[in-house]
Parts: C-alpha cells; sequence; structure tokens
C-alpha cells in the first residue's frame, strides 16, 4: 500500500491525494438509498487528463478498483467506491473551457455543476437543458448516467446533448470522439457507447455539450384529475396538438401533498378539489413572446378541459418556479417521509397506465406502498417504494422491473444501474446482450478496474 500512496501522491501531489481515516465521510457514497458507506483506500483529486491517465495506469498495474465521482448525487450507487480502492474525485477539474455562441455548445470539464455551467451559459443567451433535479449534479455525472430530467420531453436525455469527448481509458490511453459537430457516420459512434456507461469503461475528462437558446416566457398549467388514468389518456393527446411543451409531468394525490407540505407550496388548489382528485398533470410552455405563449397557454388549458381535468391553474412567477422546484427536489421529499427504495423505470409512453396500474397492484399484494411522479412525456415512472423487509423488497422490485421489460421497457430510464439494480439487470436480461456487453468492457478495460459491481457482477470484470 505505501509503493501505491507513493505512487498516486508523486502523480497529484500530497495535498490532492487522501488515504484510509484521513478520507472524509462524503466520499464514502452517493445518494442511494439503502446500501452503507463504503470508505475507499485513497481518494485522488486529479487536475488534467493526463493525471488520470497516469492514476488508471497505476491503478491498472496493481489491480486496484477505480470509481470516478463527480457531485456524488447518483441515486444507484454507482459512485459508492470499493473496499480497498481509489475513488477519482473531479472537483478539480471544474472548468468551463468555451463557450462557443457560433456552434452553440460549450466546452467543459467534467466537475463543472450544472448550475456552474448555466451562469457561464446566460451571457450568451444559451443553455445546457439536460436538468435532472439535482443541479448540483456535474456534467461528468450527466454523461456516466445519461442523465435526463423533466425538460426530456422537448430537449433530449444527455446521450442527445452530448457531441464529443476527451476521455481516458484505464490502460492510460487518452482519446477524443465526437466533436463540435451535429451527426458523424464514420465508424463506431465511441462518443455514445461511452454515456451511460457508468464509470465502467473509460472517464471523461472533457465534455462537448449542445446549448440551446433561452426563451424569455414560460408559464405552468397545473391540471388535477379526479381519474388517475385520464391523465395517462391526456398526455398522448397535448403531444399530438402540435404544442410543444418543455415540462410534462404527472404527480400522484399523495405525492403532491407531501411536496405541498414540506416545501409549503400555495398553489391556489381549493380542498375540495385537492380532495377529489387522484393525480396532476403538469405542463410547462416556453416562447420566445409574450403573445405566443398566452395563446399556448389558452390552448392548452381548453385541451385539458376537453379531456376531464377538474380546473385547471395556470401559474407564473413564483408560483410556478417553486412547483417546477418541488417537483425537481420529490426525492428529497420522498427520502424525508421514509421510502426505502426509489425507482425510475422507464416504459413506452401508450404502456404507462398499464404499467402503473399492474405496479401499484403487485404492491398492494406485497402489504407494500407504490406512489410517485414521473416524466409523463417520455414514459419515465419514478415510483417510491415504501417495504420494509428487504427480502419482500427485492421481490416486488424484481416483479416491478420484469413487468416493464414485458412492456417493452427497461429498469431504469435515467438514473442508471449502479450498484443498487445490477443485480437486477443480470437476472431480467437477456444472457446474450449481457455477454456482448462484457466483450465490450473487457476491450475497454482488459484489467477489470473501472467501477467493477456496477453492470456486472464484481468477480466477472
Amino acid at each position: 500500500m505505501s509503493d501505491m500512496t507513493a505512487r498516486l501522491a508523486e502523480i497529484v501531489g500530497n495535498h490532492n491525494l487522501l488515504v484510509g481515516d484521513a478520507i472524509p465521510e462524503d466520499y464514502w457514497h452517493d445518494e442511494e438509498l439503502h446500501r452503507p458507506p463504503q470508505q475507499p483506500a485513497y481518494v485522488a483529486r486529479p487536475a488534467s487528463a493526463q493525471e488520470v491517465a497516469q492514476l488508471l495506469q497505476a491503478a491498472s498495474e496493481h489491480g486496484v478498483p477505480v470509481t470516478a465521482r463527480g457531485s456524488g448525487s447518483g441515486l444507484s450507487g454507482a459512485a459508492r467506491p470499493r473496499e480497498g480502492g481509489l475513488l477519482i474525485s473531479f472537483e478539480r477539474m471544474n472548468a468551463v473551457l468555451e463557450v462557443d455562441t457560433t456552434n452553440q455548445v460549450a466546452v467543459v470539464q467534467p466537475g463543472v455543476t450544472l448550475t456552474e455551467l448555466d451562469a457561464a451559459t446566460a451571457d450568451a443567451g444559451l443553455r445546457y437543458m439536460v436538468q435532472p433535479g439535482e443541479l448540483s449534479s456535474s456534467v461528468g455525472g450527466n454523461v456516466g448516467t445519461n442523465a435526463g430530467g423533466m425538460r426530456a420531453v422537448k430537449y433530449g436525455v444527455a446521450r442527445h446533448n452530448v457531441l464529443g469527448l476527451q476521455a481516458v481509458l484505464p490502460t492510460g490511453e487518452i482519446i477524443r470522439t465526437g466533436g463540435k459537430i451535429a451527426k458523424v457516420s464514420t465508424g463506431y459512434d465511441l462518443t455514445q457507447l461511452i454515456v451511460g456507461s457508468e464509470g465502467t469503461l473509460a472517464l471523461a475528462t472533457e465534455v462537448i455539450v449542445k446549448l440551446h437558446p433561452r426563451l424569455d416566457h414560460s408559464a405552468t398549467v397545473l391540471a388535477p384529475f379526479a381519474d388517475f388514468d385520464q391523465v395517462m389518456v391526456a398526455v398522448p393527446k397535448i403531444l399530438a396538438s402540435g404544442l410543444v411543451p418543455y415540462i410534462l409531468e404527472y404527480i400522484d394525490n399523495l405525492t403532491m401533498a407531501a411536496l405541498v407540505h414540506t416545501q409549503n407550496l400555495e398553489l391556489g388548489i381549493p380542498d375540495k378539489v385537492r380532495d377529489s382528485c387522484q393525480a396532476y398533470l403538469v405542463v410547462a410552455l416556453e416562447n420566445r413572446t409574450a403573445d405566443r405563449l398566452d395563446g399556448d397557454v389558452e390552448t392548452v388549458g381548453e385541451l385539458l378541459a376537453e379531456l376531464g381535468a377538474v380546473d385547471v391553474y395556470v401559474l407564473e412567477g413564483a408560483s410556478a418556479r417553486k412547483l417546477i422546484e418541488a417537483r425537481e427536489n420529490a426525492f428529497w421529499t420522498l427520502k424525508a417521509v421514509g421510502a426505502d427504495d426509489l425507482i425510475d423505470t422507464v416504459v413506452p409512453r401508450a404502456a404507462m397506465p398499464k404499467f402503473l396500474s399492474a405496479a401499484r397492484g403487485l404492491a398492494a399484494a406485497a402489504e407494500a406502498g407504490a406512489v410517485g411522479c414521473g416524466h409523463a412525456g417520455d414514459g419515465n415512472v419514478h415510483l417510491a417504494i415504501f417495504c420494509k423487509d428487504p427480502e419482500t423488497k427485492k421481490k416486488l422490485l424484481t416483479d416491478i422491473f420484469a413487468l416493464a421489460m414485458e412492456l417493452g421497457g427497461a429498469i431504469s430510464g435515467e438514473h442508471g444501474l449502479g450498484r443498487a439494480k445490477t443485480p437486477y439487470f443480470l437476472e431480467l436480461e437477456e444472457p446474450s446482450k449481457i455477454e456482448l456487453m462484457r466483450r465490450i468492457k473487457q476491450s475497454f478495460d482488459p484489467a477489470g478496474i473501472l467501477n467493477p459491481g456496477v453492470l456486472f457482477a464484481a468477480e466477472d470484470t
């Protein structure tokens, strides 16, 4: 260990290497709910791609497992380090290197947070639109998990907004993929292979992200429905209307009650309406001009009324921001009220009613609870699971994930598998697909050091 410590210190400097008991507990975990923290043997804080390359080369030579960390805001355990392992923290690689207004891209280091990137692009009238619920999350974390968020219904997930990478392979080689270009048909698309790989193939050290114009005018429409199925029926009707909402969310009544209580929301909804509805639909619209926005709001209000909404409330300014912020913070609210797990299953949009009804039935049969909200526009369902018995919860999650896959969906829509969901993936996914992924992993990471236990069993990587 002393030889490894000396080598790592030589690469990043003594003041950027933490060892053993000197490692603060914040590095021991991410925000995944139920796995205990794990102290790594080393935390290295590199300042360049060259230092990352040297760290990975040393880890490969010594067989030391490596976990990458951005802000530690992930929800699946992918940033939880391994015992005896090396945690590479990108906190010092946090520069916005360029905001290119002509090509509408930004070039950033992986440790840049979404808040920092938003501030850096504001003067140019541009914005990176991948915004999962936690804006302290890092761009590198977005890359690792293929992050999404509420705005994905209009702007897509990280995969649609990451155009190129500088990345370091576990062998110490530095590669560049993609670039400031909108499309490429030259060989394998390595950018998209690395995006969503959860730190198992390569570590991104520079990211080229797509930027979009900031639109000055926005409004949020909140519609309560007495019947949950009416919400699900309304979603495709809204999307087919020609309106282009940048947020299209559903929130069930129990989750909304928790948000209102914990976030002190004042939505102007009478008690009689609130008590009678099963779920809410949140439709956020934006436009270049106030007049066009007003027309869109009127159209969506009329459409929601025709589709059975109990009433329609137009929220603007502070009330709209507070509702969106509360929805973005739903994880923290559900965690605070005692959720035992949080899943982010995705199914085809048309399958959402069937999936939600069946998932709730499975939870009820297990004497458990399943409540939540989700990105109705793209079929991403966020369910908080309330089930104290570990074995019962494991079976319930297996059944829910299997149901989603039978309906043409997947276990995770944006949080990633991490260490929390990998066992379910290995049990339910086609063996031939897993074997192909394992061969890809072997090609990138022959020593098997990058995030063992994520996507594959630890002994297989």
